[in-house]
């Protein structure tokens, strides 16, 4: 490791800065904890300007699904269940499923995606199903990764309903085994991260990107500075170190309000807002993904407990209803709530 000095610390704020120009989004932040004995969490936070009502979904297996484009629509029938947290219940925008694999949608100004004409040739999805088609088919990120890099099918996005605001959204999946992936689409391009290392993830500027300004900040010990604003730059150097730096522990009861503990670090204040720095915007809600023990645990900003659902208390067999535990309107609950879903017409999702 090479020593902590003047050039390097010149190097690093002149990186930040750069990427400070480059924000122009909505900002979120998702981490992975990789534990011993395979205990493994994602965390992420929901930051937006505006009130982004939010529901949780039990979604069993079987259900009959479709890309929402026109006639191109991309067709599928689930074969994992989920729950999943939908936002304006219009999309699937966080979630883990019955085998364990978590993802995540996260603002991306910079996305361009693959060119599509509806009703055309070729094959596509809604942006807001981006999410569902992987935790309905996916048990790995592996896997997901090898069908989704063919581009059988154009991600298609549009603007959010009573906006102007043209969805941009980047994927991450993690699953059981701490493994990670990245998708976004760069000038019409399907770009993949895929490895056990690709642990923290915020919004702008591009992944790759991202990684850069992580390279030198590894070289400056966490102890003795780390970057404190709301900025998606200083939030990502901050997730990586945190996560590493809390206990190590397969102790669930340790692990779990650590990793806690770090994503409301990465958070952004209730209230907290910007007009000349748009990328900066209060936290909503924030989840965390047990892998391991499926356990999907939801932290909304505005009540005092945090709530959660076990797996091992839900059915996801193909007859099963759709369930849904109604939060939109800032509704209190505690611990765990998988009594409290009650059976519902599953939403619908946006399409074109």
């Amino acid at each position: 490791m090479k020593p902590f000095n003047r050039s390097s610390l010149i190097a690093v704020l002149t990186l930040i800065i750069l990427f400070v120009t480059l924000e122009q989004s909505k900002a979120c932040t998702r981490v992975v904890y990789q534990g011993p004995n395979k205990t493994i969490l994602t965390a992420r936070s929901m930051d937006w300007q505006t009130e982004i009502p939010a529901n949780l979904w039990v979604l069993p297996r079987g259900m009959e699904r479709n890309g929402e484009v026109g006639t191109g629509s991309v067709k599928w029938k689930a074969k994992y269940g989920s729950v999943v947290t939908s936002s304006w219940d219009i999309a699937s925008s966080d979630g883990m499923n019955e085998k364990g694999l978590v993802g995540n949608l996260l603002w991306l100004v910079e996305s361009s995606y693959t060119p599509f004409v509806k009703d055309g040739e070729k094959k596509g999805i809604s942006v807001s199903l981006w999410l569902q088609y992987a935790l309905d088919n996916f048990a790995t990120v592996s896997e997901a990764v090898r069908e989704l890099e063919k581009e059988e099918f154009a991600v298609v996005s549009s603007e959010i309903p009573g906006t102007d605001i043209f969805a941009t959204i980047h994927l991450s999946l993690s699953d059981a085994t701490g493994d990670n992936a990245i998708f976004e689409y760069i000038d019409g391009k399907l770009v993949i991260h895929h490895g056990m290392e690709y642990i923290t993830m915020t919004n702008s500027p591009i992944f790759d990107k991202q990684l850069a300004i992580s390279s030198y900040w590894n070289n400056i010990p966490g102890t003795i500075m780390l970057p404190g604003t709301n900025r998606a730059a200083d939030r990502f150097v901050r997730a990586t170190y945190y996560i590493r730096a809390i206990p190590q522990t397969d102790d669930i009861r340790v692990a779990t309000p650590a990793v806690l503990s770090v994503i409301r670090n990465c958070s952004v204040p209730f209230g907290i807002s910007s007009e000349s720095e748009p990328n900066i915007s209060s936290t909503r809600w924030r989840t965390i993904s047990d892998h391991k023990n499926l356990i999907y645990y939801f932290d909304n900003v505005l009540n005092p407990n945090v709530l959660w659902v076990d797996f091992s208390k839900l059915s996801f067999s193909e007859n099963a209803p759709v369930k849904k535990l109604n939060l939109s309107n800032n509704e209190v609950y505690a611990g765990e709530t998988s009594a409290s879903f009650v059976t519902s017409e599953p939403f619908a999702f946006l399409g074109l």
